[in-house]
């Protein structure tokens, strides 16, 4: 009885947050367990990574290095984290994964998709996430909401052009993996936002229970 894998992405300001308390509580709700997690990041070793990437710095942060250091904390989740929950049968809920190193080091920066594709075959291999839900909102919006931010991090002050590329990049990879990667209208009210991700949870859900029937 395996999990199910959840991942979350969208640019920033796009309401992962909310979006993830609200998946919390339906998964409550249903009395399904799980796991909420984050990349980079969770686990211990992966969250130290994850500073070293968003700490503002006055050295700049190669390219090459910050697609490594993701990498490198992505292979730590997974092995310590990801994978021993889903083999419990827990659902697993990530804020980001894979398809955030397409979008941040891939478009946004530039970076080679061929070395991408490369990295995702022997980190991640067959453990993409079951589906991927992505809050897509226009740069303008969340840039409004960014700048409400108490504290902002190296990637929120990047520049309009650099988030235009980012969400760019997410409905490219939205267009390439449509069973996958879920379109979410981040600009609509709450409740229709929560309306759209209980929809994508629903089918989940009902694929789960089939398979451990």
């Amino acid at each position: 009885m395996r999990g199910k894998f959840i991942s979350l992405e969208g640019g920033e300001g796009s309401g992962k947050t909310t979006a993830i308390q609200y998946i919390k509580e339906w998964l409550e709700a249903q009395d399904i367990p799980y796991l909420m997690t984050r990349e980079p990041g969770g686990t211990p070793l992966a969250e130290d990574i994850r500073q070293l990437i968003l700490s503002p710095r006055e050295e700049s942060v190669n390219d090459t290095t910050e697609l490594l250091l993701v990498f490198a904390a992505r292979a730590q989740h997974l092995a310590e984290k990801i994978c021993p929950a889903l083999e419990k049968g827990i659902w697993v809920i990530s804020d980001r994964f894979l398809d955030s190193s397409y979008v941040y080091q891939g478009k946004a920066r530039g970076g080679d998709t061929s070395v991408l594709d490369q990295l995702s075959e022997w980190v991640v291999g067959e453990n993409k996430p079951d589906a991927t839900l992505l809050l897509d909102i226009s740069v303008e919006q969340g840039q409004e909401r960014v700048q409400q931010r108490k504290h902002q991090d190296r990637l929120d002050k990047e520049s309009a052009d650099f988030h235009q590329k980012v969400r760019d990049g997410f409905l490219e990879r939205a267009a390439i993996e449509p069973e996958r990667v879920k379109i979410i209208d981040a600009s609509l009210p709450l409740e229709a936002v929560q309306t759209q991700i209980e929809t994508q949870l629903v089918a989940l859900q009902t694929m789960w229970s089939g398979e451990n029937k």
